[in-house]
């Protein structure tokens, strides 16, 4: 027992809790000063969060690796049904409803983990070339990257759709794929993109026309306003009109950052995006230790991505340099699900810097 105390104390990455926890403290503060119900929402996701993470971070991840393939398509599984059960909301069927209990699940965002560890289990069964991936490899791949995304914007739900698109195109770029691939596939892509543009749905055209348009919508106009009232060092809570009068709509969650700013202003923003940097590179800089686990470095590089990704489009929304879409903070904003994702990552992701070196928790496969 002793000496497993000495493995987590010293292989346990205790500067991803270091940063996160700040970004989830401060999310909370401004949760709670606007609504106190939601505070009170977020601590049981927080809890749910925490055991998540300690669910994934204890099992023997390695050992029983054979079961993501499965996982996998039982996730893709719930996507298909979502076509045929799911339930509307917004003009949306994305939500599958739990009989008996009420309670409503989202496949969209189960599939995050279930994706990632798919590409982390092909990958490293079948590591790149040192020219990178061929095509046959590279079409191979695609076909788990391109599934989910189709289905997951058919639901519509596009914003989730490109986050996955990024996240698995991304990974295969740092993990190594054959230049004359992505030549090609740039040009297709070039000569495919009114095409592409006229396949989409009219609200996702409109949401694109007002982006590019001189005028912004409501939604960002008012936000852009939260933001450059707040100035260089903010406003205190009884001064941050935009917010407490309800002129910025979903303050805590898709607009947080802007009520963020109305409060703490031009270094309150700094500050956490400063945050998100650090631990995109802390992330990033856990490739090293992976070295030639191709498993674990899949796993760094697609958590740093997905953070990447979405912390990019959700302030650039807010600032009206790119399409209002329903892409959360990660930590940041209000919500069980996008949350609860990001702890399963880290638990696994913590259970593989643990554990690599435990003979209990590894598999002949995934050798480092």
């Amino acid at each position: 027992m002793l000496q497993i105390d000495r493995r987590i104390l010293t292989h346990f990455d205790f500067l991803l809790p270091i940063l996160v926890i700040p970004i989830v403290g401060l999310s909370f503060y401004l949760i709670n000063e606007a609504n106190t119900i939601l505070a009170n929402k977020q601590i049981v996701y927080f809890t749910v969060g925490f055991f998540a993470f300690l669910t994934f971070f204890l099992i023997p991840l390695r050992k029983i690796a054979w079961l993501i393939p499965l996982l996998f398509w039982l996730t893709i599984g719930l996507l298909v049904s979502v076509d045929f059960f799911g339930i509307s909301k917004l003009g949306a069927r994305r939500w599958l409803e739990i009989p008996f209990v009420h309670f409503t699940i989202q496949p969209s965002e189960i599939i995050k983990p279930a994706f990632v560890l798919m590409l982390a289990y092909l990958i490293s069964h079948n590591p790149p070339e040192e020219e990178g991936y061929g095509w046959k490899s590279f079409f191979k791949l695609s076909f788990y990257i391109l599934l989910p995304f189709i289905l997951i914007a058919k639901e519509p739900d596009l914003g989730t759709a490109m986050v996955l698109l990024i996240v698995g195109y991304g990974t295969l770029f740092v993990i190594g794929v054959n230049k004359k691939i992505w030549i090609t596939l740039f040009i297709a892509l070039s000569i495919s993109g009114p095409f592409l543009y006229a396949s989409l749905h009219d609200y996702q055209k409109k949401r694109i026309i007002d982006f590019v348009s001189e005028k912004p919508s409501y939604h960002v106009r008012q936000s852009i306003i939260a933001i450059g009232s707040g100035g260089l060092n903010g406003k205190e809570k009884d001064e941050a009109t935009q917010t407490h009068f309800k002129f910025l709509p979903i303050s805590t969650s898709d607009f947080i950052f802007a009520y963020h700013v109305e409060r703490f202003g031009f270094w309150g923003a700094l500050g956490l995006i400063w945050l998100y940097g650090l631990l995109i590179v802390h992330l990033i800089t856990l490739n090293y230790k992976f070295h030639k686990d191709y498993f674990g470095k899949v796993m760094t590089t697609g958590i740093a991505l997905l953070i990447f990704v979405y912390m990019g489009v959700n302030i650039s929304m807010t600032i009206g340099f790119a399409p209002v879409v329903g892409v959360p903070l990660p930590f940041f904003s209000y919500g069980g699900s996008s949350f609860i994702t990001f702890m399963v990552f880290f638990g696994i992701l913590e259970n593989l810097l643990t554990f690599r070196f435990d003979r209990t928790y590894k598999s002949v496969k995934y050798t480092v």
